[in-house]
């Protein structure tokens, strides 16, 4: 059987870990004090303040921007997409009554670019901090012919 690398395969992972640094400074804005790690993993660390909560509940969510990702590349705007993002997944947790804490981002592409990227993360960082959640890490996935 064969094997291939990444680069083979189409994967930058050079572009991604530039991606990754550009967008740290991003995402340390969003964080709050019980965020326990930084971004460049696939999970995050978090201490939730519980003292004070009577029988404290943590509630989740998990939504997508699907179609509008399609309005957003005919308009080659994407600076406001993932404010739309965590918006939705935000709304979902207050409803419940709950605060929404924190946000895992998920980006799937056909081939990372830096400056496009760089324009979703500004809004799904302006839609944290608009919701007063901590962005704790996500993915970046590369899927060449997507």
């Amino acid at each position: 059987m064969a094997t291939l690398t990444y680069r083979e395969a189409g994967v930058d992972i050079d572009e991604a870990d530039r991606f990754i640094r550009r967008i740290k400074p991003l995402v340390r804005s969003t964080l709050r004090p019980e965020v326990l790690s930084g971004i460049g993993g696939f999970s995050g660390l978090v201490r939730p303040r519980l003292e004070g909560m009577r029988n404290p509940v943590l509630v989740s969510s998990t939504d997508g921007v699907g179609t509008k990702i399609m309005l957003a590349d005919l308009l080659r705007k994407y600076d406001t997409i993932g404010i739309d993002l965590v918006a939705m997944n935000a709304d979902d947790v207050v409803v419940t009554g709950a605060e929404p804490l924190l946000f895992l981002d998920y980006i799937a592409c056909g081939r990372v670019r830096t400056p496009l990227l760089t324009e979703v993360m500004k809004g799904i960082v302006k839609g944290c901090r608009t919701a007063g959640c901590a962005l704790i890490g996500g993915e970046t996935a590369e899927l060449p012919g997507l």
